[in-house]
């Protein structure tokens, strides 16, 4: 179905100009410099207040309302990956090796336009911050922004978020309570042997034989000690060992990644992962050392902030539209954070479809612009479902 037509389509040529400027020019986490830059410029050229600094590349714009009301946060991340893009479209990547392969240049656009169009509104009683997140893509933004008082700075009885999502349908909403994105950890695990010649195994401990043992091993914690009706997945993205054909190493290292749903499972999985690197080496002569690094804790919506989100999502995209009972992915996100601090919802904008379908982190990736009236009229719908009318 094709979403509700609001007052976003009458700016939708300068969404469109502002995405792919940003996707142009993309810029990693917190080094978004110019991104940020062009953020500011706009809020306070809508009349928005402007404030910089939080975690380095930071942006957060407050919209006062015409009387006293409750404060409210809305969220977008800024930041490209540290990828090549392989894609011809005509507003391709001018920096090499950084890419917006995740849509947050769409993210970004998607909250300034809301933010245009609630400030030459502003018929509601109470305060909107608008939160230009840095850093999203593995390095915590969102915590840091946290850490440096984010919430102390702009207090918010509530704070939203959402993500382009191109395995949903495009005119579709997810607002679903519970958990709905993964904890998100890091493993190295070091496998010290006794390195030798190739010819003669007998008389070393070969690391490399005892990584391949561990990875196996590790499976078992996902097929045999977590409940079928739970979700852990240990992914080992990196076996690093030797230097030539016929030395065996003294060293081998595995890197790799850790994802679950409940706080009690991650708990379970960063002791077997442990258990396991430790047990299997010993067996065959060799140590292992573990660094287990928790990285993102999982995105858990509130119940009662999810309801409200998906009462707005339905007037912009229709009841039959929003999905209420979506599956968890697996992936991590730094707005866990902030739920963490403040009730909330992360939303899902349905994305399926489009010039360019391909799912997010692919090279050739590239954001639908169909979605951006969409998101700035779900951001605007909110508004008035959280905050009172003005009189």
């Amino acid at each position: 179905m094709c979403p509700t037509p609001t007052l976003a389509d009458a700016h939708e040529k300068d969404l469109i100009a502002w995405r792919r400027d940003f996707h142009a020019h993309p810029e990693t986490g917190f080094q978004e410099v110019r991104t940020s830059g062009l953020v500011a410029e706009r809020l306070a050229s809508f009349g928005i207040e402007v404030h910089r600094g939080l975690a380095r590349t930071g942006v957060v714009g407050t919209l006062r309302g015409r009387g006293e009301g409750p404060s409210i946060g809305i969220r977008a991340d800024m930041d490209a990956l540290p990828m090549q893009e392989e894609g011809d479209v005509p507003h391709r990547s001018t920096n090499p090796g950084v890419f917006h392969g995740c849509g947050h240049d769409g993210h970004t656009a998607i909250l300034l336009g809301a933010a245009r169009e609630l400030a030459r509104e502003r018929n509601f009683a109470g305060t909107v911050h608008f939160i230009f997140q840095p850093a999203e893509e593995g390095l915590a933004g969102g915590r840091v922004m946290v850490e440096e008082g984010l919430f102390e700075l702009f207090p918010c009885a509530e704070v939203y978020g959402l993500h382009n999502w191109p395995e949903l349908p495009f005119g579709q909403i997810a607002a679903c309570a519970g958990p709905i994105m993964a904890a998100s950890d890091f493993l190295d695990i070091e496998i010290e042997g006794i390195g030798g010649h190739a010819a003669m195994p007998h008389r070393g401990v070969d690391p490399v034989l005892v990584a391949a043992h561990v990875v196996t091993a590790l499976q078992g914690l996902v097929s045999r000690q977590t409940s079928p009706l739970d979700s852990a997945v240990v992914s080992i993205t990196r076996i690093e060992a030797g230097s030539t054909y016929n030395v065996i190493p003294r060293v081998a290292t595995l890197r790799g990644t850790c994802r679950t749903l409940r706080p009690e499972t991650r708990n379970a999985m960063e002791e077997g992962i442990r258990r396991v690197a430790h047990n299997v080496a010993a067996a065959f002569g060799a140590t292992a050392k573990v660094d287990y690094r928790r990285n993102y804790p999982p995105t858990v919506n509130w119940p009662e902030p999810a309801a409200k989100a998906a009462r707005a999502a339905a007037r912009v995209v229709g009841e039959a539209n929003v999905v209420r009972n979506a599956q968890p992915t697996m992936g991590g996100e730094d707005f866990a954070f902030f739920l963490e601090k403040v009730p909330g919802a992360y939303l899902w904008l349905g994305a399926g479809g489009g010039a360019n379908p391909c799912h997010v982190h692919n090279p050739r990736y590239d954001f639908n612009d169909a979605l951006l009236p969409v998101g700035v009229s779900l951001w605007v719908e909110l508004v008035r479902e959280l905050l009172p009318t003005a009189r």
